[in-house]
C-alpha cells in the first residue's frame, strides 16, 4: 500500500468504480494512465488505488470533498475518457462514493 494513503486522515471520500472490460486493449492502458497522472493533479486527490483480474476491475480513488469528487467527473479530459469507456472499453461499470468516516491497516 502507498505510503502516502497510510497517512490519510479521516473524513475523507472514496470513489469506488468497479468495471468488466470488453475484450482487447484498445487504448485502454494509455488512457488510463493518462487519467491517473491527470487525477493526481486534481484539486483535492488524495491517492488511487487499482486491481484487476480476468473478471472484475476496481479502482478507488480518494478526495477530500464531495466538491473535488465532482470536478473530477466533470473534467473535460475525463469526460471523454468517460465516453470511450462507454463505447468501447466497459461491459458495464458501476460508480460508488463514500465518506470514509475511520479507517486502520494491519502490516504482517
Amino acid at each position: 500500500m502507498d505510503e502516502k494513503l497510510r497517512k490519510l486522515q479521516p473524513p475523507y471520500y472514496a470513489v469506488i468504480f468497479t468495471s468488466q472490460r470488453t475484450e482487447g486493449d484498445n487504448g485502454y492502458g494509455k488512457m488510463a494512465q493518462a487519467m491517473e497522472d491527470l487525477a493526481a493533479k486534481q484539486q483535492g486527490f488524495l491517492g488511487m488505488e487499482s486491481a484487476r483480474d480476468g473478471e472484475l476491475g476496481i479502482t478507488v480513488s480518494y478526495w477530500e470533498t464531495q466538491e473535488d469528487i465532482k470536478r473530477w467527473k466533470d473534467n473535460a479530459s475525463h469526460k471523454v475518457a468517460q465516453e470511450k469507456g462507454k463505447d468501447e472499453w466497459y461491459q458495464h461499470y458501476t460508480v460508488r462514493v463514500c465518506k470514509v468516516e475511520r479507517d486502520y491497516f494491519f502490516e504482517g
